[in-house]
């Protein structure tokens, strides 16, 4: 017979194992909740996109629409053209002060320089997309990468404009008619590429003798879009400089306005290296 003292002193302490229990079974269930929870997704970021010479920021409106349906805010600000350190200031400005969060530069030909030298001025630029574009070194110019390869008739290629203020021996350069539908603009129709010849924005000579800074693909990481049939940037040295940058490369059959010919293999491009910094 169990004496009754002994039973109110068990129950309690069956009340506190239950409770326990209890307690280690609610514990158990929501740090597997919290396990199984999955994680927000990465804040998609702002993806900026650089204009070349010869052009403006409507270069890119096949690749902003492209984009923007999937999701992206993207911003295509003006280059002035005025020159490299001087524009790379402005690219500079522009991204502290119109982009929050993230930012993923995506830039063309003159612009490629641009961005070299103004991606590491804002923390939050994550990569360089290059789409034909130059990627200069320290100490380089533009004019000295093109030549390169051998000497450039500079009459043949160029109208030039002595614009107000220049300094002694600075012009603007305007690419010769023929030489846009042609040769800048190979692969375009050519009823398009005549309309982009009249817009066209011109860049000054001092731009592309003016040597490069450090650049930012020493340190962060990069792609590049290599149009294959390129006469203004040869696929030698778009290759060249590409392998140097250490980037990821792309391949495409196309002129130097890839951004216009094939908008969808730059889309593509630029959601990889989405992918491979978020």
């Amino acid at each position: 017979m169990t004496r009754p003292a002994a039973r109110s002193r068990r129950r309690p302490l069956t009340l506190l194992a239950a409770a326990l229990a209890t307690l280690a079974l609610l514990a158990t269930t929501a740090a597997a909740s919290a396990h199984q929870r999955p994680h927000p997704p990465a804040a998609k970021p702002t993806i900026v996109l650089v204009h070349g010479a010869w052009a403006d920021a409507s270069s890119w409106d096949a690749v902003t629409a492209q984009l923007q349906r999937e999701g992206y805010t993207v911003v295509a600000p003006p280059n002035p053209l005025r020159g490299l350190s001087a524009d790379s200031a402005y690219l500079s400005a522009y991204l502290q002060q119109r982009t929050t969060g993230p930012v993923l530069l995506v830039a063309h030909s003159y612009g490629g320089a641009v961005v070299t030298n103004a991606a590491t001025s804002d923390p939050d630029v994550v990569g360089i997309v290059y789409v034909n574009a130059f990627a200069p070194a320290e100490g380089e110019t533009l004019l000295g990468l093109l030549t390169s390869a051998g000497p450039l008739d500079i009459e043949a290629l160029f109208d030039a404009v002595v614009y107000p203020g220049a300094p002694e021996g600075d012009v603007d350069l305007y690419l010769k008619a023929p030489v846009y539908t042609n040769v800048f603009a190979a692969g375009v129709p050519a009823k398009r590429a005549a309309v982009l010849a009249a817009g066209q924005r011109p860049i000054t000579l001092s731009a592309a003798t003016e040597p490069s800074g450090v650049p930012a693909w020493a340190t962060l990481p990069t792609w590049y879009v290599l149009g294959t049939e390129d006469q203004i940037i040869l696929p030698s040295l778009q290759e060249s400089m590409a392998t140097r940058a250490g980037s990821t490369i792309t391949r495409v059959k196309a002129g130097h306005l890839t951004l216009v010919t094939d908008p969808g293999a730059v889309t593509k491009a630029v959601k990889a290296a989405v992918r491979a910094t978020s």
